[in-house]
C-alpha cells in the first residue's frame, strides 16, 4: 500500500475555486440545476481518477479517520467490499489500484462496474462520506462545463441529463462553470505520475500518487 503523502499547497486553491465556480453557475441556474443531496445518479457507475483525485482522498480519509473513525471505518469496508467484488474485471492492476493504460483495458473500462454505486456514497442518506474531498469529475457533475478540447459554443457544453430540462442552449451556456484546467495540470505535473484508479482503491490507499 502506498503511504499518503501532503497534499501539494495549490490544491486547497484549485478546489476553493471549484467551489466557488460551481455556487456561482447554481446561482445563475436556479431551478434549472437540479442536483440536490439524495440525488446520487452521479455515485454509479466507476470513472477513472488522476494522482490528484486519489491523493486527495486518501488525505480525506486519513483526516476522516481522526475526527470520526467510525465513519472512516465504514466507508473503508465499503470500499474493499467494493473492490472484492469488482476486482476480478478489474482492467488494471489490483494489488496497486492502478488502471492499465492499453487499448485493450480502456475497452473493457467502458463495461466495467457501470451500475456499482460508489463506496463513499451512504446508501441510507444518499450523502458522500468524503464529500470535502471528492475528485473533480464529482464537483463539476451537474452545471455546464467544457473541458480541455472540448469544441466551442454550445455544442461543446455537457451536463447532467437531469438538469436544464427546457433550456436553450443560450440559457445553458450562460450558466456553464469554468473549470481552472491550467491550475490542477501545475499541480499534477508536480506530482509523481502513477496513472490513473478509481475511488474505491483511493479510499484504502492505493493508487495514491506521492510528491516528487
Amino acid at each position: 500500500m502506498l503511504a499518503v503523502m501532503r497534499l501539494p499547497e495549490g490544491d486547497e486553491e484549485l478546489v476553493q475555486i471549484m467551489d466557488a465556480a460551481l455556487a456561482e453557475a447554481a446561482r445563475r441556474a436556479g431551478d434549472w440545476l437540479v442536483c440536490r443531496p439524495g440525488c446520487t445518479q452521479c455515485c454509479h457507475g466507476a470513472f477513472a481518477i488522476g494522482p490528484l483525485d486519489a491523493l486527495r482522498l486518501g488525505a480525506g480519509m486519513d483526516a476522516l479517520r481522526a475526527a470520526e473513525p467510525a465513519l472512516a471505518a465504514e466507508i473503508e469496508r465499503r470500499a474493499r467490499a467494493w473492490i472484492d467484488e469488482h476486482g476480478a474485471d478489474f482492467p488494471g492492476d489490483r494489488e496497486t489500484g492502478l488502471l492499465g493504460d492499453t487499448d485493450a483495458d480502456r475497452e473493457r473500462f467502458e463495461e466495467f462496474a457501470n451500475e456499482a454505486a460508489c463506496p463513499a456514497l451512504d446508501p441510507a442518506t444518499g450523502l458522500c462520506g468524503v464529500y470535502e474531498s471528492r475528485p473533480m469529475t464529482c464537483r463539476v457533475f451537474g452545471p455546464p462545463v467544457r473541458m480541455e478540447g472540448d469544441a466551442e459554443g454550445t455544442e461543446g457544453l455537457g451536463h447532467c441529463e437531469l438538469c436544464f430540462i427546457g433550456a436553450t442552449p443560450a440559457e445553458v451556456a450562460a450558466c456553464e462553470m469554468p473549470v481552472p484546467l491550467e491550475l490542477e495540470a501545475e499541480l499534477l505535473d508536480g506530482l509523481a505520475s502513477q496513472g490513473e484508479t478509481v475511488v474505491a482503491f483511493a479510499l484504502v490507499g492505493r493508487g495514491v500518487a506521492r510528491s516528487r
